[in-house]
């Protein structure tokens, strides 16, 4: 997909992030100017007047809460959100609509110009889980260099990592059987290469959506839908030619008219080589149970049987006694099973008290009633395991980390002088997830309506810094 057709300013002459397998192909990538709220730039007009713009500044992201019920979090977006840093620019054309809307004066205007990130960005590492109150991701610098970034960075993690906490609690009830991602018809056609990608951090393994293989390398699957069937004159000349073109090893779909009598045909047309039937409707226990019996009566005993239709975590559980050997979801995972944010935060908690590069950070939080308060400080982050190596708390704190706590910091360096030091492979990613769900205890994958599954714990009365 061209970013030109999707109306989105570009930044020529960059070439492609690499992506998995390496190597990339991009010339021109979206600029991310525009991703963000115009009250960022009105700020920043205010503090370049008021010469508060350069005073040094850390931001945290973070959440109040989980989703209701939910034990944990899921971070993922963090490769997103380091693409959206980088590609930050103020070109002639954002310039130019900025100056015809009137939203900022022509000195903000001269500022945007040159705008290049030169801070500092820490964060849990992607695939890591978080709970209420984790320093998911804190960003240093000048303020006005900062606060340009909360938007997208939030649109990003917000999305990523509510498909993602999805993804994870599928592939749990799942447990060795394979999920396909295909909901890109279910959300935005940008949300959809999004969302499949974090859906293979938490633990799909393939993905219908071409554009999110081509640019991120997760395998992609797909043979066919109803309509192939109902195309030809018979049920059979369709799987026939469907194995002609596509081998004795495809899938085939078996509920458009009456599956027994489909599943009779599909091993006659294809024999007992064929690869897999896909059901789609009905009662997917009894189906897959009879199905089952009959393909093996018919003698494909290796035939797989992959079921669909509007399938999330629950129903996945549901089928955990079932013969059915994979999974494909869309609808539920594409809007988060039901939480399609996960409500972060970007929040102001530490800034210098003048401009002078020496100048000592203070503590800043808001105060306010209803749930929204925060901690002021700069914060570091330690998983405290107990004596069996299993998580037991979070442990958020300022000042000194506590020896105790030294080798189970949370925190990696993503952005060094606004250079990018912590792009990963996403299949590293993918099976840090998985080596992290495993050391939570086991309770965290009950998909019973729970508080978190570990504590946060605050270290209090520290030095702000």
């Amino acid at each position: 997909m061209d970013v030109a057709d999707l109306g989105l300013p570009e930044e020529e002459g960059r070439e492609a992030l690499p992506r998995k397998g390496g190597g990339g192909r991009r010339v021109g990538v979206p600029s991310t100017a525009l991703f963000t709220d115009q009250y960022e730039l009105t700020m920043l007009q205010a503090a370049l007047k008021a010469g508060t713009a350069e005073r040094h500044s850390v931001f945290e992201v973070f959440t109040r809460r989980l989703p209701d019920g939910r034990r944990y979090g899921v971070v993922a977006g963090t490769g997103r959100v380091l693409d959206a840093v980088e590609n930050l620019r103020f070109d002639a054309d954002v310039l130019g609509f900025l100056r015809e809307r009137n939203i900022v004066d022509d000195e903000t205007l001269q500022w945007l110009a040159g705008y290049r990130f030169s801070g500092d960005i820490w964060g849990y590492p992607e695939g890591e889980v978080y709970f209420p109150g984790s320093p998911i991701m804190r960003v240093e610098g000048s303020f006005a260099e900062c606060v340009l970034l909360e938007t997208v960075i939030l649109s990003i993690l917000n999305h990523d990592s509510a498909i993602a906490a999805a993804a994870s609690r599928m592939s749990s009830a799942a447990g060795e059987r394979p999920l396909i991602e295909m909901g890109a018809r279910r959300t935005h056609e940008l949300a959809a290469v999004a969302a499949s990608r974090a859906a293979y951090i938490g633990g799909f393994a393939t993905t219908s959506d071409l554009a999110a293989g081509f640019r991120y390398g997760i395998p992609t699957v797909g043979t066919s839908a109803h309509a192939f069937t109902l195309l030809h004159d018979s049920e059979r000349d369709a799987f026939q030619a469907q194995v002609d073109s596509l081998g004795r090893g495809t899938t085939l779909l078996v509920d458009t008219y009456d599956v027994a009598e489909a599943v009779r045909t599909a091993v006659e047309v294809a024999g007992p080589e064929l690869g897999a039937v896909r059901i789609d409707s009905g009662d997917l226990l009894l189906v897959a149970h009879r199905v089952r019996q009959q393909l093996d009566e018919l003698g494909a005993t290796n035939t797989r049987i992959i079921v669909t239709s509007d399938l999330d975590e629950y129903a996945i559980a549901s089928l955990a006694a079932s013969p059915v050997d994979a999974y494909g979801v869309g609808t539920q995972l594409v809007t988060g099973s039901g939480h399609p944010t996960s409500s972060m935060v970007y929040k102001l908690v530490a800034r210098a008290g003048s401009t002078d590069p020496e100048a000592p950070l203070v503590p800043v939080a808001k105060k306010s009633t209803g749930g929204k308060t925060s901690i002021g400080g700069r914060k570091w982050a330690a998983r405290r395991p107990d004596a069996y190596g299993v998580a037991e708390a979070e442990v958020v704190g300022t000042g000194p980390v506590p020896a105790a706590l030294a080798d189970h910091q949370l925190l990696l360096e993503l952005v060094k002088g606004g250079e990018v030091v912590g792009r990963e492979p996403l299949d590293a990613v993918r099976d840090r997830h998985a080596a992290v769900r495993a050391g939570l205890p086991l309770s965290a994958t009950q998909l019973s309506r729970g508080e978190p599954v570990i504590p946060t714990e605050y270290v209090q009365g520290l030095s702000g810094n």
